[in-house]
């Protein structure tokens, strides 16, 4: 008499699968696990931000004004009486609404202008080059600060500004990883085999170019924050009352010598806990994506 045969396991839901690969980026790179859990934190913020609002963040109450913390307003009032906590929530919509069209905009043109440098080489590559040189040799916040002065305080002008800053950054790792896969074997097989410079390009070469650039975006949106908070800070990014955080914090400012600390305080740990989040998902990623630089850090 034959045995029965025994049920096939049952595989794995889906919730177990996510808490499987949750648990391996834990054991292989614990500053990106922790780095992911401030963004998604700080992007949860972000995607509820009208719905666990507990008021209108540009609301003014002139009958509440720099109200300390309390149970009815848990991070206090500002000095024109709105409320702390809604703005800094509301603020994570704009930290956002900035580092991540900074970012595309970066790799938008960081990202060609690379390959097709790292390729060609010759006159163009050193032209561009030396006006990357140029161009690095300024502090990004001076630059950002002249541009965004005389194009004008606006969302647009500020992503558009530190975008263009931002692109020859990319451009420079793209460049670097081209030059060093255009000797490459596959390159000069695809050569042999008569496929056109678009195909080997975009097919062989721009795939395995990315990863440089893909590490790099985590640590340029830390970049896009920190710097759009300063310009808003300096008055001539994001202007109040818009609920932006470095416009936030110089409204504060003025406060703390007369201790209303909440004001200033707040606002400027959550770009502190953001930027954090973002330079470890940076770090993480760059640990997984090139693991020489990992073995090296050891």
């Amino acid at each position: 008499m034959s045995e029965a045969a025994l049920p096939a396991p049952a595989a794995p839901g889906w919730p177990s699968r996510i808490m499987g690969r949750v648990a391996g980026i834990s054991r292989r790179s614990p500053t990106l696990a922790v780095g992911i859990a401030v963004i998604l934190a700080f992007a949860l913020l972000a995607l509820l931000a009208p719905v666990i609002s507990p008021e209108n963040p540009v609301a003014s109450n002139p009958a509440r004004v720099l109200q300390a913390p309390s149970a009815a307003n848990l991070f206090g009032t500002d000095g024109n009486g709105m409320d702390v906590l809604s703005r800094v929530i509301h603020g994570s919509l704009y930290a956002f609404g900035i580092a991540i069209p900074v970012v595309i905009v970066g790799l938008l043109i960081g990202i060609p202008v690379g390959l097709w440098t790292g390729w060609t080489g010759g006159w163009a590559d050193e032209i561009v080059m030396r006006g990357s040189d140029a161009l690095r040799v300024f502090p990004s916040i001076i630059l950002a600060l002249a541009v965004v002065a005389a194009a004008g305080p606006s969302l647009l002008n500020v992503v558009l500004v530190l975008g263009l800053l931002d692109a020859p950054v990319y451009a420079r790792v793209v460049r670097a990883e081209v030059l060093s896969l255009r000797s490459g074997t596959f390159v000069e097989a695809a050569v042999a085999a008569g496929n056109p410079t678009r195909r080997i390009l975009f097919r062989h070469i721009l795939p395995n170019a990315l990863r440089g650039a893909t590490a790099q975006t985590a640590v340029r949106a830390a970049w896009a924050v920190r710097i759009s908070a300063t310009l808003a800070f300096l008055g001539v990014g994001i202007q109040p009352p818009t609920p932006e955080w470095g416009a936030m914090i110089r409204q504060g400012a003025e406060y703390m010598v007369t201790g209303e600390w909440w004001v200033a305080v707040f606002p400027g740990c959550a770009l502190i806990l953001l930027v954090l989040g973002l330079n470890m998902l940076g770090d993480g990623l760059a640990d997984l994506l090139d693991p020489r630089r990992k073995a090296a850090t050891r």
